[in-house]
């Protein structure tokens, strides 16, 4: 017992001098080397048949807003970027020139206010006399002409001044919807003119994207149908809005994603699996196996105990796995990293 107590303390300087005289850089295996993870076999799959379909994944509302008015942009209250609610305030412009003209309005109600009230009392007497046989029936014909015009005189003064009122409107540019706002055009100080544009905004919590098929696939995408997106080479999924003949022997799947949390690009590049009848076999691997690096995209494959990275040309997404289309063999085993890393 006591023997081989000595002869492990005199083992370990020995140890230590080693592995202070070894390269630093063979201290450790190499980190990309070892399988930390689960190992799965690449199999060949049969699967539904689908076609990769390429699109624009496009806000579902937007506006370019402008103005009926003539006047100088007094205030613009938004930036590219700003989040809006419906009917906030986006670009002031100047309408004073409007408080004149609403001024001569208000007089005019008022004036024919006067001659409705002093029609109608001449009606009220001249009904009476009528009715007493003191009044010839022209007389009151007159008169009840006279109210006419004064009540015609009043609703016009009236429609003028909501006329008026609606056209000062146009001096506060409005969201007409909950968006983002894309485009600014106008600093404080610039002249707007009717149709000149001021701001453009976006709704991007529904996207809709819109992808061209050949005419044969178009009978096997039925409106309501959950398909497979990419967008921006983030996976999303879409429900089919509808299918419609477009230029040449093609038709055009326009679906609908939702983007509640913004993450999607409005405008972005979209691809979108869209089913075409049969099946088809494939090389698939797990998601979460693929190792990306700026453009290229490979997986890690156990190679005589050691997992190496090796880059592969991937295809359509189905599901959790992706399709290997270059790079792999069929029973060939890759690693998927512990959930996290």
């Amino acid at each position: 017992m006591n023997t081989t107590v000595i002869l492990r303390a005199a083992f370990v300087p020995v140890l230590a001098l080693a592995a202070c005289s070894r390269a630093p850089e063979a201290a450790l295996p190499d980190a990309a080397s070892v399988i930390n993870g689960t190992s799965v076999a690449v199999l060949d799959t049969t699967v539904a048949a689908q076609f990769e379909a390429s699109g624009v994944a496009a806000p579902m509302s937007e506006a370019t807003l402008s103005t009926k008015l003539m006047g100088t942009v007094t205030a613009v209250l938004v930036t590219e970027g700003t989040r809006v609610a419906a009917g906030t305030p986006l670009v002031r412009i100047d309408a004073s020139d409007l408080d004149a003209k609403s001024a001569q309005a208000d007089a005019g109600i008022a004036a024919a206010e006067a001659a409705f009230g002093e029609a109608t009392a001449q009606a009220v007497r001249m009904r009476a006399l009528y009715a007493e046989s003191a009044a010839p029936k022209a007389q009151l014909d007159a008169v009840e002409a006279g109210l006419a015009r004064a009540k015609a005189g009043l609703d016009a003064a009236r429609a003028g001044k909501s006329e008026l009122n609606a056209v000062r409107g146009y001096g506060v540019v409005r969201a007409p919807f909950a968006g983002v706002v894309t485009h600014r055009f106008a600093d404080v100080g610039d002249f707007a003119a009717p149709g000149a544009p001021l701001v453009t905004i976006q709704d991007m919590s529904r996207l809709r994207v819109a992808a061209a098929i050949p005419a044969s696939y178009a009978g096997a995408v039925k409106r309501g149908a959950v398909l497979h997106v990419r967008i921006e080479g983030a996976d999303s999924r879409a429900t089919v809005e509808g299918v419609v003949p477009s230029a040449g022997a093609m038709y055009t799947v326009n679906a609908i994603v939702s983007n509640a949390d913004g993450k999607l690009p409005s405008g972005g590049a979209a691809t979108m699996q869209v089913p075409r009848g049969g099946m088809e076999r494939l090389l698939l691997v797990p998601v979460a196996a693929v190792v990306r690096e700026g453009d290229l995209t490979g997986v890690r494959v156990v190679q005589k105990g050691r997992a190496e990275l090796r880059w592969v040309r991937l295809g359509a997404v189905r599901g959790d796995r992706v399709a290997v289309v270059s790079g792999l063999t069929k029973g060939e085993t890759v690693v998927v990293p512990p959930a996290g890393r």
